[in-house]
């Protein structure tokens, strides 16, 4: 992929985000579009190496849409200024009731690279769920954050929104407390995109997705809740 091309449509876009300038540059647009779903294909098959169930899914439907959704946004700017995918087993970018990992990754106006992996704010009952995981699996649970290559990528689990009370009928004295808070069990990290070097960048995003698969292999030893 012309990573140089697309951070510097990326800069313009931030400059211009209107639908004019989109509309007129929208063959430099589709170009980017269809180098990045040879990313996102190239990307799958290398998940594949180490998590064979992303196998099947879909390049088209990981890639999320370039529009915003602006109707309760105080910013009415009507495009994303990047690109950006969610690989997953069942081609669901949203974590559901029934769990599944994404692999996402983003690459931004500025030359960042954002990648992370895990369920992003889960609905209520798979929260609730992998909070008794932590709960009744507190041993693996504990190994798996002293994975050595998941520390060494991303350091610890991502903070954002964490309660400041332990969430209702878990135990204030659990070991492992501070993580029952958390509202999302997802690792993430950003690095400077190698814009000279087009050819690390799948490369680079697999070894960083295979370095947090311990959580995805814990994620997925979550029971289903069922409706009682």
């Amino acid at each position: 992929m012309h990573l140089r091309d697309l951070t510097q449509y990326l800069n313009e876009l931030t400059e211009s985000n209107n639908r004019p300038w989109f509309i007129m540059n929208k063959p430099r647009y589709d170009i980017l579009r269809e180098e990045f779903q040879e990313v996102v294909t190239e990307l799958i098959r290398a998940i594949t190496a180490f998590d064979k169930q992303v196998a099947a899914c879909n390049p088209k439907k990981a890639m999320f849409r370039i529009n915003r959704d602006i109707r309760f946004s105080k910013n009415k700017t009507p495009y994303k200024t990047r690109f950006s995918a969610g690989i997953t087993p069942n081609d669901k970018r949203r974590p559901s009731a029934g769990g599944g990992s994404t692999y996402y990754f983003q690459i931004d106006a500025s030359g960042k690279l954002g990648f992370g992996v895990g369920e992003y704010l889960p609905p209520p009952p798979r929260l609730k769920a992998i909070r008794e995981h932590v709960v009744n699996d507190a041993t693996g649970f504990g190994k798996m954050l002293k994975n050595k290559h998941l520390r060494a990528t991303y350091g610890d689990l991502l903070e954002e929104d964490k309660l400041q009370r332990p969430p209702k009928g878990f135990d204030a004295d659990h070991p492992h407390v501070e993580y029952l808070k958390l509202k999302s069990f997802f690792v993430w990290t950003e690095v400077d995109l190698a814009i000279n070097a087009p050819e690390k960048l799948v490369p680079q995003l697999a070894q960083g997705f295979k370095d947090a698969f311990a959580l995805v292999t814990w994620l997925r030893s979550v029971p289903e809740q069922h409706d009682e």
